[in-house]
Formats: structure tokens, sequence, C-alpha cells
């Protein structure tokens, strides 16, 4: 007959936990997230800053897409307000390699008046993280500290932590007016997507 432990050690009983901890705690990160990804959504703020930034969207054949386009109109608005005296647009190619969102976006801008020393076209970001990356590469070597976000209401959250990551100080956010999904699921799935985002970001996966 053997003897075996009553009770197991210790340290066996703390690992049986660990996966239910782990899950708390990533559930905890996802709602404090959310609660920040919504707040932030629901600011508009434009105090004078060095460059406007506004984060690609679709383009199709040199065109931008409705979301585009309504994020450029709204970035030209701040302009016109005398937020910053220079617009930043972002976004690589995506199917099409002749056109990039960044280019696209110059080229509606100067369209409508913006002169073209006012615009700089980041055109090589793949994604959002890409492009915080490279528009603080731009801000840096053109001696601009400050901008003012442009994008969806969602979004915006996202974009500032990564722009304040690659040391642009102060990162003001100015989602374009009615960007939230209209029904309450599409608003639950698209703030969860951008908290998960940011998890993965602040894993280094993403």
């Amino acid at each position: 007959m053997t003897d075996e432990p009553a009770n197991p050690h210790p340290a066996m009983r703390w690992l049986r936990f660990l996966p239910i901890a782990l899950a708390i705690l990533l559930i905890l990160f996802l709602i404090v997230t959310s609660i920040r990804v919504v707040q932030s959504a629901s600011l508009q703020e434009m105090p004078p800053a060095d460059a406007i930034v506004v984060f690609g969207a679709a383009e199709y054949s040199g065109r931008p897409s409705p979301v585009l386009k309504a994020r450029l109109d709204h970035a030209l608005d701040l302009f016109h307000r005398g937020v910053a005296p220079v617009i930043i647009t972002t976004g690589g190619a995506a199917s099409d390699p002749t056109f990039t969102e960044g280019g696209v976006g110059k080229n509606y801008l100067m369209h409508h008046g913006v002169p073209e020393r006012s615009i700089i076209a980041e055109t090589q970001g793949r994604d959002t993280s890409e492009s915080a990356v490279r528009v603080a590469v731009i801000m840096h070597a053109n001696g601009l500290r400050s901008c003012v976000a442009v994008s969806d209401a969602y979004h915006v959250f996202r974009i500032r932590k990564l722009l304040e990551h690659e040391n642009v100080h102060p990162v003001y956010v100015a989602p374009r007016p009615d960007s939230r999904p209209h029904s309450l699921t599409q608003r639950l799935v698209a703030v969860l997507r951008e908290s998960a985002s940011y998890f993965l970001w602040k894993l280094g996966i993403t």
C-alpha cells in the first residue's frame, strides 16, 4: 500500500488556477480598454497643433471611398479652422499598386484647395500601427510635435496610444462625425475589435 499526500503541493494548486486568473485579467483588460475606446469616440479635440493626421481607408482606382472621403472632409474643416498648418495623409497601396491611400488623400485635399506645400503623404503603411510609426518619423524629421488625429470614432483611442508610443506629444483626437456603427451589435463588435487589436499590439503581435 502506497502513501499519497492528502493535499496536492501548493504550487500545483496555483498552476490549476493560473489559466482562470489569466482569463479574468484578460476580460478585465478588455472591459477597461473598451470603456476608454468609447470615451475617446466622444471627443472632438481641436486645439492648435502642428499637424492634422488623417488615417487612411479604402480607395477605388484613385478615388477615396466614402469612409476616406469623410475623414478627409473632416480634416479639411479642421485645416480651414486654422487648427494646424499641415495635413499628413496616411496609407499604402492595396491590391492596385498604382494608387496609395495616402497619395489619393493628398490629391483629394489639393483638389479641394489645400496647397501642396501644406500636405505630406505617408504612402507605405500597411496598417494602423505601421502608419503611426511612419507618421512619427515624418513629424520628427519636419520638427512637428503635436497633432490632431482624424479617423473613425472607435479607432482614435488606439491611434493616440500608437503615436504616443512613438514620442509624438501631445496627440489630440477628432473622429469624423457620424462614424459610429448604427446598431448596438455593430458597435459592440467594433469596440471589442479595437480593444483586442490594442491588446495584441501591447503584446507585440501586431
